[in-house]
């Protein structure tokens, strides 16, 4: 349900091709094989959480595009994942104009 409503947030000029992971563990493989040139992680998901793909992601040296979304909007959450590397935190529920924003302010042609 979570995926689905971040879907319909995204800009409808933005020509992507959307790939789910169900997991930390799926996020990983996903982006490993080249399908997620923006990533969009939730913090709490089974087999890896959110921080765990972040380290992860961080400790193989991934370039990595990283958008955190979640409901967890504690001060010291959000420092945590800019710290292992994502570019930004947009909270729960999910505006459009967030998610533009970021886009924009990191040249990400919608």
């Amino acid at each position: 349900m979570a995926r689905k409503m971040l879907i319909k947030a995204l800009p409808s000029s933005w020509d992507v091709d959307i790939t789910q992971a169900g997991n930390g563990e799926e996020a990983l493989a996903a982006y490993r094989a080249g399908k997620a040139d923006v990533m969009f992680l939730d913090l709490t998901m089974p087999v890896m959480d959110g921080f765990q793909v972040l380290e992860a992601l961080q400790k193989e040296g991934l370039n990595s595009f990283v958008i955190v979304v979640s409901a967890d909007i504690q001060p010291i959450a959000q420092e945590r994942v800019k710290k292992l590397g994502a570019i930004a935190f947009i909270k729960k529920p999910v505006a459009s104009d967030a998610i533009e924003s970021v886009l924009k302010q990191y040249g990400v042609a919608l």
